[in-house]
């Protein structure tokens, strides 16, 4: 009868009035969330850390310090710096600078919503990187993540332990040793077609900042793909495309559905995206067809994946222990992006202090010449070059590919005397670090590659000073192929040519996804 009744009574009322009803306490509901997520939880976790000490920007509603760091930006990147100076801080990364000058050496922003603490001191830096005080997260933007690469760097817990021992194989150094015909064949292309644009005396101008972007392209793509390396030619062109309009999204990304908008970057990636995987998916499915019918998989990054990969699966007895072709695109994407991005960065810096500094180029030359004479490096003599490994350590101090990196605590965590509540980023500036003078010593901006004479650990006060593949369990795991690559490529230039910076030259190193020359690198080459 009661609910007859009820029944009976709601029918009579206006469908409008029992949706609005219904609807009105679920937006409440949902708009309580948004608000607390972008105002009360923000001062929450501002009282908190202020409350221990900690100083830093003041929070400013749904952007916090977006656009301060992007007008710092602008106005540091409109003035290029004296030819010759290394002191780049306060031009790539003039929002850091201004801060822990005004704040302290540990200090806060906010980017968006979320509180971004700095650590500058590298003893809580290497503990936060060996997970010293418990496990910390990677800060994850899934969706723009997936259209970039979804592969190993960002991954987290099991999932990140499952792949990097997959491919922990792939990168051993004697896997490394097999792709050295690879790198050699890239570079001879390099320096022949060099030698091809030499004017009548010898020499010519050149911008060596996209020719080493596309050596490093072609080194990864006949590296990952082997005889298929032409068809990954287009996956390089796109996934630099890819990374600038990620840098793009990035800075809008604290906009709630910011990326399910229809604008014309989301609408880009979207289309790079669609036809990376396409390409990926069609080189992948011939070689897991050739695996199939027996055939061999190949020294290549590729090949060696996909034998870890099914090893795995099958030893196990167990195909959730492998990798999924979808996860196999993702880590492929990522090979591109960090395979190439980091070795053009440090190859091009290289050729330009080295440029800056021609009594280096010429010791350079000489270890080089001592070694190979004019023949094709082997591996046992690019691991026995000492003055070369120093001028690349020396250059990824001054000039590392990547600035930062960053963390992100899931629950509450100590690290020296400060609790940092969950939903705080760590931002590791590997940049200002590596160009600090209480650890590095007053010529912390002087190019001095002597410094690394008795290696890494001796180079500075602070042997977790030196982070340009980052430290612990996460360090970089390319870093060996990075470097026999750069070693190769480097060795194999300085055979060729001797070279000086060119007029036209503009120091004004910026940060896209790495650390780019922002007007290239134009350098004058002659025929030693």
């Amino acid at each position: 009868m009661f609910l007859g009744a009820l029944f009976a009574a709601a029918s009579s009322v206006p469908r409008s009035y029992l949706v609005c009803s219904f609807l009105g306490p679920v937006l409440l509901w949902q708009g309580g969330k948004l608000l607390d997520r972008l105002w009360w939880r923000p001062r929450r976790l501002e009282r908190s850390l202020r409350a221990q000490g900690l100083r830093g920007t003041s929070y400013r509603f749904l952007t916090g310090d977006l656009k301060e760091f992007r007008r710092l930006n602008d106005e540091a990147w409109s003035k290029p710096l004296p030819l010759g100076c290394h002191d780049i801080v306060p031009r790539v990364t003039p929002f850091i600078h201004k801060n822990v000058r005004e704040h302290g050496k540990t200090c806060f922003s906010w980017f968006g919503p979320m509180p971004v603490v700095t650590l500058t001191d590298p003893a809580p830096v290497k503990d936060v990187l060996s997970n010293k005080f418990g496990h910390f997260e990677k800060p994850q933007f899934p969706v723009l993540a997936k259209l970039l690469a979804d592969g190993l760097a960002g991954h987290i817990g099991e999932k990140w332990v499952k792949h990097r021992r997959i491919l922990n194989p792939a990168f051993h150094l004697e896997k490394i040793k097999l792709m050295l015909p690879a790198f050699s064949a890239c570079c001879e292309e390099l320096v022949s077609r060099w030698t091809q644009s030499l004017s009548s005396d010898g020499s010519c101008e050149m911008d060596v900042w996209p020719e080493i972007q596309a050596l490093t392209g072609d080194v990864i793509s006949r590296a990952a793909f082997g005889s298929s390396y032409h068809e990954g030619r287009r996956v390089f062109q796109l996934q630099a495309e890819q990374a600038e309009l990620f840098i793009a999204a990035l800075q809008k990304i604290v906009i709630p559905g910011y990326m399910y908008l229809p604008t014309k970057n989301n609408r880009r990636m979207r289309r790079i995206s669609k036809e990376v995987n396409s390409i990926l998916r069609g080189l992948i499915g011939k070689r897991v067809e050739a695996v199939e019918k027996g055939e061999s998989t190949n020294d290549d990054l590729l090949g060696l994946l996909l034998e870890s990969n099914m090893r795995h699966t099958d030893e196990n007895g167990n195909s959730s222990l492998g990798m999924t072709i979808e996860e196999v695109i993702e880590e492929c994407k990522l090979f591109y992006l960090a395979g190439m991005e980091t070795t053009s960065v440090l190859l091009t810096w290289t050729m330009v202090l080295l440029c800056m500094h021609p009594e280096w180029q010429e010791r350079a030359r000489e270890e080089v010449m001592s070694l190979f004479g004019k023949n094709k490096p082997e591996y046992e003599g690019l691991s026995r070059l000492k003055i070369v490994t120093m001028i690349l350590y020396e250059v990824l101090r001054l000039y590392p590919p990547a600035i930062v990196f960053s963390r992100k605590t899931y629950k509450e965590m100590t690290i020296g005397d400060v609790t940092y509540p969950a939903g705080v980023i760590l931002e590791l500036p590997v940049l200002f670090i590596h160009h600090d003078p209480d650890t590095w010593g007053s010529d912390v901006n002087d190019f001095k590659p002597e410094r690394f004479a008795e290696g890494i650990f001796k180079a500075s006060k602070d042997p977790g000073a030196f982070l340009p593949f980052g430290w612990g369990p996460r360090i970089c795991i390319g870093q060996n192929f990075a470097l026999v690559e750069a070693k190769m490529a480097i060795c194999m230039i300085l055979q060729r040519f001797e070279f000086e910076i060119s007029p036209s030259y503009t120091h004004a190193p910026h940060t896209v996804m790495t650390l780019h020359p922002m007007h290239g690198a134009q350098i004058q080459l002659r025929a030693v």
